[in-house]
Protein backbone atom coordinates (compact mmCIF):
# COMPACT_ATOMS: atom_id res chain seq x y z
CA UNK A 1 0.00 0.00 0.00
CA UNK A 2 2.81 2.37 0.87
CA UNK A 3 4.56 1.61 -2.43
CA UNK A 4 1.41 2.34 -4.47
CA UNK A 5 0.90 5.58 -2.56
CA UNK A 6 4.54 6.50 -3.20
CA UNK A 7 4.22 5.83 -6.94
CA UNK A 8 1.05 7.94 -7.17
CA UNK A 9 2.58 10.79 -5.16
CA UNK A 10 5.73 10.79 -7.36
CA UNK A 11 3.58 10.56 -10.55
CA UNK A 12 5.12 7.24 -11.50
CA UNK A 13 1.47 6.22 -11.66
CA UNK A 14 -0.98 8.80 -12.95
CA UNK A 15 -4.75 9.12 -12.87
CA UNK A 16 -6.43 6.42 -14.96
CA UNK A 17 -3.25 4.33 -15.33
CA UNK A 18 -3.47 0.61 -14.74
CA UNK A 19 -1.64 -0.86 -11.74
CA UNK A 20 0.62 -3.90 -12.09
CA UNK A 21 -1.25 -7.19 -12.09
CA UNK A 22 -1.58 -8.96 -8.76
CA UNK A 23 0.85 -11.73 -9.69
CA UNK A 24 3.42 -9.33 -11.18
CA UNK A 25 3.32 -6.94 -8.23
CA UNK A 26 3.60 -9.84 -5.79
CA UNK A 27 6.82 -10.86 -7.55
CA UNK A 28 8.17 -7.30 -7.51
CA UNK A 29 7.47 -6.85 -3.80
CA UNK A 30 8.46 -10.37 -2.74
CA UNK A 31 5.10 -11.09 -1.10
CA UNK A 32 2.29 -13.55 -1.74
CA UNK A 33 -0.50 -12.72 -4.25
CA UNK A 34 -3.03 -12.78 -1.37
CA UNK A 35 -1.11 -9.94 0.30
CA UNK A 36 -1.38 -7.85 -2.87
CA UNK A 37 -5.09 -8.66 -3.15
CA UNK A 38 -5.65 -7.37 0.38
CA UNK A 39 -3.55 -4.26 -0.27
CA UNK A 40 -5.45 -3.45 -3.47
CA UNK A 41 -8.80 -4.04 -1.75
CA UNK A 42 -7.88 -1.66 1.05
CA UNK A 43 -6.76 1.00 -1.43
CA UNK A 44 -10.07 0.62 -3.26
CA UNK A 45 -11.88 1.13 0.07
CA UNK A 46 -9.83 4.30 0.59
CA UNK A 47 -10.83 5.54 -2.86
CA UNK A 48 -7.23 5.81 -4.05
CA UNK A 49 -7.65 3.16 -6.76
CA UNK A 50 -10.68 1.54 -8.41
CA UNK A 51 -11.35 -1.94 -9.71
CA UNK A 52 -12.68 -2.76 -13.18
CA UNK A 53 -13.97 -6.35 -13.27
CA UNK A 54 -12.03 -8.34 -15.86
CA UNK A 55 -9.59 -5.47 -16.49
CA UNK A 56 -7.65 -4.91 -13.27
CA UNK A 57 -7.02 -1.99 -10.94
CA UNK A 58 -6.58 1.66 -11.98
CA UNK A 59 -5.48 4.88 -10.28
CA UNK A 60 -8.55 6.86 -9.23
CA UNK A 61 -6.58 10.00 -8.45
CA UNK A 62 -5.31 11.41 -5.20
CA UNK A 63 -7.97 11.68 -2.51
CA UNK A 64 -8.07 14.84 -0.48
CA UNK A 65 -7.74 14.33 3.23
CA UNK A 66 -11.09 14.71 4.98
CA UNK A 67 -11.56 18.10 6.58
CA UNK A 68 -10.82 18.19 10.29
CA UNK A 69 -13.78 18.05 12.64
CA UNK A 70 -14.73 21.59 13.46
CA UNK A 71 -15.52 22.45 17.05
CA UNK A 72 -17.80 25.43 17.59
CA UNK A 73 -15.91 28.73 17.44
CA UNK A 74 -14.68 29.81 20.87
CA UNK A 75 -16.63 33.08 20.66
CA UNK A 76 -20.07 31.46 20.20
CA UNK A 77 -22.50 31.49 23.11
CA UNK A 78 -21.23 29.34 25.98
CA UNK A 79 -24.17 26.97 26.42
CA UNK A 80 -24.52 23.20 27.04
CA UNK A 81 -23.63 22.42 23.43
CA UNK A 82 -20.48 24.57 23.67
CA UNK A 83 -19.07 22.38 26.46
CA UNK A 84 -20.19 19.11 24.85
CA UNK A 85 -18.85 19.89 21.40
CA UNK A 86 -15.56 21.34 22.62
CA UNK A 87 -14.98 18.15 24.64
CA UNK A 88 -16.09 15.73 21.91
CA UNK A 89 -14.43 17.49 18.96
CA UNK A 90 -11.19 18.59 20.59
CA UNK A 91 -8.09 18.00 18.51
CA UNK A 92 -5.52 15.39 19.60
CA UNK A 93 -3.33 16.80 22.32
CA UNK A 94 -5.91 19.20 23.71
CA UNK A 95 -6.36 19.16 27.46
CA UNK A 96 -9.92 18.61 28.73
CA UNK A 97 -10.50 19.44 32.41
CA UNK A 98 -14.06 20.32 31.41
CA UNK A 99 -15.00 16.94 29.93
CA UNK A 100 -17.16 14.36 31.67
CA UNK A 101 -15.15 11.13 31.44
CA UNK A 102 -11.97 9.57 32.73
CA UNK A 103 -8.72 9.28 30.72
CA UNK A 104 -8.10 6.02 28.87
CA UNK A 105 -5.36 4.90 31.26
CA UNK A 106 -7.84 5.04 34.17
CA UNK A 107 -10.22 2.57 32.50
CA UNK A 108 -10.25 -1.28 32.59
CA UNK A 109 -8.85 -1.68 29.11
CA UNK A 110 -7.26 -5.07 29.84
CA UNK A 111 -10.66 -6.49 30.83
CA UNK A 112 -12.26 -4.91 27.76
CA UNK A 113 -9.62 -6.50 25.52
CA UNK A 114 -10.31 -9.90 27.11
CA UNK A 115 -14.00 -9.40 26.40
CA UNK A 116 -13.26 -8.47 22.80
CA UNK A 117 -11.14 -11.59 22.33
CA UNK A 118 -13.99 -13.64 23.76
CA UNK A 119 -16.31 -12.29 21.07
CA UNK A 120 -14.19 -14.12 18.51
CA UNK A 121 -15.52 -17.37 19.98
CA UNK A 122 -19.16 -16.33 20.18
CA UNK A 123 -21.96 -17.36 17.86
CA UNK A 124 -22.49 -15.64 14.54
CA UNK A 125 -25.83 -14.17 15.68
CA UNK A 126 -24.07 -11.93 18.22
CA UNK A 127 -21.89 -10.57 15.43
CA UNK A 128 -24.70 -9.93 12.94
CA UNK A 129 -28.19 -9.78 14.46
CA UNK A 130 -30.31 -7.17 16.16
CA UNK A 131 -30.68 -7.66 19.87
CA UNK A 132 -33.80 -8.56 21.85
CA UNK A 133 -36.31 -5.75 22.32
CA UNK A 134 -35.45 -5.44 26.03
CA UNK A 135 -31.74 -6.08 25.54
CA UNK A 136 -29.54 -9.03 26.45
CA UNK A 137 -31.27 -11.13 29.16
CA UNK A 138 -27.99 -12.09 30.86
CA UNK A 139 -26.95 -8.46 31.34
CA UNK A 140 -30.41 -7.54 32.64
CA UNK A 141 -30.22 -10.39 35.16
CA UNK A 142 -26.81 -9.17 36.31
CA UNK A 143 -28.21 -5.67 36.87
CA UNK A 144 -31.14 -7.10 38.82
CA UNK A 145 -28.68 -8.90 41.14
CA UNK A 146 -26.79 -5.65 41.67
CA UNK A 147 -30.00 -3.78 42.45
CA UNK A 148 -30.99 -6.47 44.97
CA UNK A 149 -27.75 -5.80 46.83
CA UNK A 150 -28.99 -2.30 47.67
CA UNK A 151 -32.51 -3.40 48.60
CA UNK A 152 -34.22 -2.74 45.26
CA UNK A 153 -36.28 -5.78 44.29
CA UNK A 154 -37.07 -5.80 40.56
CA UNK A 155 -37.67 -8.48 37.93
CA UNK A 156 -35.51 -8.74 34.80
CA UNK A 157 -38.52 -7.72 32.70
CA UNK A 158 -38.52 -4.38 34.56
CA UNK A 159 -35.10 -3.54 33.11
CA UNK A 160 -34.73 -2.17 29.60
CA UNK A 161 -31.27 -1.85 28.05
CA UNK A 162 -30.75 1.28 25.95
CA UNK A 163 -28.08 2.61 23.64
CA UNK A 164 -26.83 5.06 26.32
CA UNK A 165 -27.81 6.86 29.49
CA UNK A 166 -28.77 9.89 27.41
CA UNK A 167 -31.04 7.75 25.26
CA UNK A 168 -32.59 6.30 28.42
CA UNK A 169 -33.52 9.80 29.60
CA UNK A 170 -34.76 10.79 26.16
CA UNK A 171 -37.03 7.72 25.97
CA UNK A 172 -38.55 8.54 29.37
CA UNK A 173 -39.15 12.13 28.24
CA UNK A 174 -40.72 11.01 24.97
CA UNK A 175 -43.07 8.67 26.81
CA UNK A 176 -44.16 10.88 29.69
CA UNK A 177 -44.02 14.43 28.34
CA UNK A 178 -46.15 16.46 26.01
CA UNK A 179 -44.86 19.74 24.53
CA UNK A 180 -45.13 22.44 27.17
CA UNK A 181 -45.15 20.09 30.17
CA UNK A 182 -43.10 21.35 33.08
CA UNK A 183 -40.01 19.46 34.25
CA UNK A 184 -38.02 20.23 37.41
CA UNK A 185 -34.23 20.20 37.31
CA UNK A 186 -31.59 21.07 39.86
CA UNK A 187 -29.76 24.35 39.54
CA UNK A 188 -27.03 23.61 38.64
CA UNK A 189 -27.60 20.28 36.87
CA UNK A 190 -25.96 18.12 34.20
CA UNK A 191 -26.10 20.37 31.16
CA UNK A 192 -27.29 17.69 28.74
CA UNK A 193 -30.52 17.28 30.73
CA UNK A 194 -31.33 20.80 29.57
CA UNK A 195 -30.49 19.94 25.96
CA UNK A 196 -32.64 16.79 25.96
CA UNK A 197 -35.57 18.55 27.63
CA UNK A 198 -35.44 21.38 25.13
CA UNK A 199 -35.37 18.85 22.29
CA UNK A 200 -38.57 17.40 23.80
CA UNK A 201 -40.08 20.91 24.01
CA UNK A 202 -40.50 20.75 27.77
CA UNK A 203 -40.97 23.81 29.99
CA UNK A 204 -37.94 23.64 32.28
CA UNK A 205 -38.12 24.90 35.87
CA UNK A 206 -35.05 24.92 38.10
CA UNK A 207 -34.72 24.53 41.87
CA UNK A 208 -31.54 25.55 43.74
CA UNK A 209 -29.39 22.60 44.78
CA UNK A 210 -27.84 22.41 48.24
CA UNK A 211 -25.15 20.09 49.67
CA UNK A 212 -28.00 17.83 50.92
CA UNK A 213 -30.10 17.85 47.73
CA UNK A 214 -32.71 20.20 46.27
CA UNK A 215 -33.87 23.16 48.37
CA UNK A 216 -37.05 21.56 49.73
CA UNK A 217 -38.99 24.79 50.31
CA UNK A 218 -38.32 25.92 46.74
CA UNK A 219 -39.04 22.37 45.52
CA UNK A 220 -42.46 22.37 47.18
CA UNK A 221 -43.18 25.84 45.85
CA UNK A 222 -42.28 24.78 42.30
CA UNK A 223 -44.55 21.72 42.56
CA UNK A 224 -47.50 23.83 43.62
CA UNK A 225 -46.88 26.59 41.06
CA UNK A 226 -45.83 24.65 37.94
CA UNK A 227 -47.33 21.15 38.44
CA UNK A 228 -44.37 19.42 36.74
CA UNK A 229 -44.59 15.91 35.29
CA UNK A 230 -40.95 14.98 35.98
CA UNK A 231 -37.99 15.76 38.21
CA UNK A 232 -34.53 14.56 37.14
CA UNK A 233 -31.50 14.37 39.43
CA UNK A 234 -28.37 12.50 40.49
CA UNK A 235 -28.98 11.34 44.06
CA UNK A 236 -25.47 9.88 44.31
CA UNK A 237 -22.61 12.31 43.58
CA UNK A 238 -24.63 15.01 41.89
CA UNK A 239 -23.31 16.41 38.61
CA UNK A 240 -21.77 19.01 38.66
CA UNK A 241 -21.64 19.72 42.40
CA UNK A 242 -20.62 16.33 43.82
CA UNK A 243 -23.31 16.67 46.52
CA UNK A 244 -25.03 13.66 48.07
CA UNK A 245 -28.73 13.43 48.89
CA UNK A 246 -29.37 13.32 52.64
CA UNK A 247 -31.82 10.80 54.18
CA UNK A 248 -34.13 13.59 55.37
CA UNK A 249 -34.19 15.25 51.95
CA UNK A 250 -34.78 11.92 50.19
CA UNK A 251 -37.73 11.08 52.46
CA UNK A 252 -39.32 14.52 52.15
CA UNK A 253 -38.76 14.60 48.38
CA UNK A 254 -40.62 11.32 47.89
CA UNK A 255 -43.51 12.49 50.07
CA UNK A 256 -43.83 15.63 47.94
CA UNK A 257 -43.65 13.56 44.75
CA UNK A 258 -46.51 11.36 45.94
CA UNK A 259 -48.62 14.35 46.96
CA UNK A 260 -48.17 16.06 43.59
CA UNK A 261 -48.22 13.03 41.24
CA UNK A 262 -44.60 13.64 40.24
CA UNK A 263 -42.35 11.08 38.53
CA UNK A 264 -38.70 11.21 39.60
CA UNK A 265 -35.94 10.20 37.18
CA UNK A 266 -32.89 9.15 39.21
CA UNK A 267 -29.68 9.02 37.18
CA UNK A 268 -27.28 6.55 38.81
CA UNK A 269 -24.34 7.04 36.48
CA UNK A 270 -21.92 8.06 39.26
CA UNK A 271 -23.17 5.72 41.99
CA UNK A 272 -20.25 3.27 41.76
CA UNK A 273 -17.82 6.04 42.70
CA UNK A 274 -19.30 6.40 46.20
CA UNK A 275 -17.16 4.92 49.00
CA UNK A 276 -20.38 3.93 50.81
CA UNK A 277 -23.88 3.98 49.28
CA UNK A 278 -26.00 7.02 50.06
CA UNK A 279 -29.84 6.98 50.10
CA UNK A 280 -31.29 5.82 46.79
CA UNK A 281 -34.66 7.19 45.76
CA UNK A 282 -35.42 4.10 43.68
CA UNK A 283 -34.74 1.75 46.60
CA UNK A 284 -36.69 3.88 49.11
CA UNK A 285 -39.62 4.17 46.71
CA UNK A 286 -39.56 0.65 45.22
CA UNK A 287 -39.92 2.17 41.73
CA UNK A 288 -43.46 3.32 42.50
CA UNK A 289 -42.75 6.91 41.41
CA UNK A 290 -39.05 6.67 40.59
CA UNK A 291 -37.52 5.65 37.27
CA UNK A 292 -33.88 4.64 37.51
CA UNK A 293 -31.55 5.26 34.57
CA UNK A 294 -27.82 4.72 34.19
CA UNK A 295 -24.97 3.63 31.96
CA UNK A 296 -21.41 2.31 32.08
CA UNK A 297 -19.63 5.17 30.31
CA UNK A 298 -17.94 6.56 33.45
CA UNK A 299 -16.57 3.36 35.00
CA UNK A 300 -16.17 1.06 31.97
CA UNK A 301 -15.99 2.84 28.61
CA UNK A 302 -17.63 5.81 26.90
CA UNK A 303 -16.97 4.05 23.60
CA UNK A 304 -19.16 1.02 24.42
CA UNK A 305 -22.61 2.59 24.29
CA UNK A 306 -24.98 0.85 26.67
CA UNK A 307 -27.43 2.20 29.23
CA UNK A 308 -30.53 1.03 31.05
CA UNK A 309 -33.92 1.96 32.51
CA UNK A 310 -35.49 0.28 35.54
CA UNK A 311 -39.16 1.11 36.14
CA UNK A 312 -42.63 -0.22 36.85
CA UNK A 313 -43.91 -2.80 34.34
CA UNK A 314 -46.62 -0.43 33.07
CA UNK A 315 -43.88 2.04 32.08
CA UNK A 316 -41.41 -0.50 30.75
CA UNK A 317 -43.84 -1.99 28.22
CA UNK A 318 -44.47 1.29 26.30
CA UNK A 319 -40.79 2.20 26.66
CA UNK A 320 -39.87 -1.04 24.89
CA UNK A 321 -42.25 -0.17 22.06
CA UNK A 322 -40.91 3.36 21.88
CA UNK A 323 -37.33 2.15 21.66
CA UNK A 324 -38.26 -0.30 18.91
CA UNK A 325 -40.01 2.53 17.04
CA UNK A 326 -37.12 5.00 17.32
CA UNK A 327 -34.03 2.76 17.40
CA UNK A 328 -35.28 -0.74 16.48
CA UNK A 329 -33.97 -2.02 19.75
CA UNK A 330 -31.39 -0.90 22.26
CA UNK A 331 -27.66 -1.57 22.36
CA UNK A 332 -26.45 -4.13 19.85
CA UNK A 333 -25.52 -7.59 21.12
CA UNK A 334 -21.83 -6.74 20.67
CA UNK A 335 -21.98 -3.84 23.14
CA UNK A 336 -24.09 -5.82 25.61
CA UNK A 337 -21.75 -8.82 25.48
CA UNK A 338 -18.69 -6.64 26.09
CA UNK A 339 -20.36 -4.95 29.07
CA UNK A 340 -21.54 -8.27 30.50
CA UNK A 341 -18.14 -9.94 30.12
CA UNK A 342 -16.33 -6.98 31.69
CA UNK A 343 -18.72 -6.58 34.62
CA UNK A 344 -18.51 -10.33 35.23
CA UNK A 345 -14.71 -10.28 35.13
CA UNK A 346 -13.25 -10.84 38.58
CA UNK A 347 -11.02 -7.80 38.08
CA UNK A 348 -13.88 -5.30 37.72
CA UNK A 349 -14.58 -5.00 41.46
CA UNK A 350 -10.87 -4.33 42.05
CA UNK A 351 -10.94 -1.78 39.23
CA UNK A 352 -13.73 0.14 40.99
CA UNK A 353 -11.95 0.01 44.34
CA UNK A 354 -8.77 1.25 42.71
CA UNK A 355 -10.65 4.06 40.97
CA UNK A 356 -12.18 5.25 44.23
CA UNK A 357 -8.80 5.34 45.98
CA UNK A 358 -7.04 6.98 43.05
CA UNK A 359 -9.75 9.63 42.70
CA UNK A 360 -9.68 10.41 46.43
CA UNK A 361 -5.96 11.22 46.14
CA UNK A 362 -6.47 13.14 42.93
CA UNK A 363 -9.29 15.26 44.37
CA UNK A 364 -7.03 16.31 47.25
CA UNK A 365 -4.14 17.11 44.90
CA UNK A 366 -6.21 19.13 42.46
CA UNK A 367 -8.11 20.94 45.22
CA UNK A 368 -4.76 21.97 46.73
CA UNK A 369 -3.42 23.17 43.38
CA UNK A 370 -6.62 25.10 42.66
CA UNK A 371 -6.49 26.70 46.11
CA UNK A 372 -3.11 28.15 45.14
CA UNK A 373 -4.90 29.94 42.29
CA UNK A 374 -7.68 31.21 44.55
CA UNK A 375 -10.17 28.66 43.21
CA UNK A 376 -12.31 27.15 46.03
CA UNK A 377 -14.51 24.01 45.89
CA UNK A 378 -18.17 24.53 46.77
CA UNK A 379 -18.09 21.34 48.87
CA UNK A 380 -15.70 18.43 49.40
CA UNK A 381 -17.40 15.53 47.56
CA UNK A 382 -17.52 12.03 49.05
CA UNK A 383 -16.36 10.55 45.76
CA UNK A 384 -16.30 10.94 42.01
CA UNK A 385 -14.13 13.06 39.76
CA UNK A 386 -15.77 16.48 39.81
CA UNK A 387 -14.98 19.60 41.81
CA UNK A 388 -17.54 22.40 41.55
CA UNK A 389 -15.59 25.55 42.27
CA UNK A 390 -15.83 29.29 42.89
CA UNK A 391 -13.44 31.33 40.76
CA UNK A 392 -11.50 34.09 42.53
CA UNK A 393 -12.89 37.60 42.58
CA UNK A 394 -16.11 36.36 40.96
CA UNK A 395 -14.33 36.03 37.62
CA UNK A 396 -16.59 35.30 34.65
CA UNK A 397 -16.13 31.58 34.01
CA UNK A 398 -17.24 31.75 30.37
CA UNK A 399 -14.59 34.36 29.57
CA UNK A 400 -11.95 32.29 31.39
CA UNK A 401 -13.01 29.19 29.44
CA UNK A 402 -12.78 31.00 26.12
CA UNK A 403 -9.31 32.32 26.97
CA UNK A 404 -8.16 28.83 27.97
CA UNK A 405 -9.60 27.31 24.78
CA UNK A 406 -7.36 29.56 22.70
CA UNK A 407 -4.44 27.83 24.44
CA UNK A 408 -5.77 24.31 23.84
CA UNK A 409 -7.58 23.69 27.14
CA UNK A 410 -11.31 22.84 27.35
CA UNK A 411 -13.01 24.04 30.55
CA UNK A 412 -16.63 23.77 31.77
CA UNK A 413 -18.00 27.18 32.87
CA UNK A 414 -20.76 27.25 35.44
CA UNK A 415 -23.65 28.80 33.55
CA UNK A 416 -23.66 25.89 31.09
CA UNK A 417 -25.11 23.93 34.05
CA UNK A 418 -27.47 26.62 35.34
CA UNK A 419 -30.90 27.29 33.87
CA UNK A 420 -31.16 30.39 36.07
CA UNK A 421 -27.73 31.60 34.85
CA UNK A 422 -26.73 31.92 38.50
CA UNK A 423 -23.31 30.22 38.22
CA UNK A 424 -21.34 32.79 36.20
CA UNK A 425 -18.39 32.63 38.61
CA UNK A 426 -18.43 28.82 39.00
CA UNK A 427 -16.55 26.13 37.08
CA UNK A 428 -16.59 22.32 37.08
CA UNK A 429 -13.22 20.56 37.04
CA UNK A 430 -12.64 16.90 36.17
CA UNK A 431 -9.78 16.10 38.54
CA UNK A 432 -8.57 13.13 36.48
CA UNK A 433 -8.14 15.42 33.46
CA UNK A 434 -6.66 18.39 35.36
CA UNK A 435 -2.88 18.14 35.19
CA UNK A 436 -0.05 20.65 35.65
CA UNK A 437 -0.20 21.97 32.08
CA UNK A 438 -3.94 22.64 32.29
CA UNK A 439 -3.46 24.34 35.66
CA UNK A 440 -0.76 26.56 34.17
CA UNK A 441 -3.11 27.66 31.38
CA UNK A 442 -5.88 28.26 33.94
CA UNK A 443 -3.50 30.42 35.97
CA UNK A 444 -2.73 32.53 32.89
CA UNK A 445 -6.41 32.90 32.04
CA UNK A 446 -7.20 33.99 35.61
CA UNK A 447 -4.32 36.45 35.63
CA UNK A 448 -5.52 38.19 32.48
CA UNK A 449 -7.78 41.26 32.83
CA UNK A 450 -11.43 40.29 33.21
CA UNK A 451 -13.16 41.27 29.95
CA UNK A 452 -16.62 41.05 31.51
CA UNK A 453 -19.38 38.55 30.88
CA UNK A 454 -18.92 36.29 27.85
CA UNK A 455 -21.66 34.88 25.65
Amino acid sequence: MAEIRRRIASRALTVGEKLPSIRRFAGLMGVSPSTVVEAYDRLVAEGLIRARPGSGFFVAGTVAAPPPVEAPPPDREVDPFWVSRQSLDSAPGMLRPGCGWLPADWMPTAAIRRALRGLGRTGDAVLTDYGASRGAPALRRLLVRQFAGEGLDVAPDQVLLTASGTQAFDLVCRLLLQPGDAVLVDDPCYFNYLAVLRANRARIVSVPHTPAGPDLSRFAEALATHRPRLYVTNAALHNPTGATLSPHTAHRLLMLAAAHDLTVVEDEIFADFEPEPSPRLAALDGLARVVRIGSFSKTLSASIRCGYIAARPDLIEPLVDLQVATHFGGPGPLAAEIVLATLSDGSYRKHLAGLRSRLARRRREVAGALAGLGVRPWIEPRGGFYLWCHLPEARDAAAVAQAALRQGVVLAPGNAFSLARSAAAMMRFNVAQTGPQALAVLAQALAAPDPGPAG
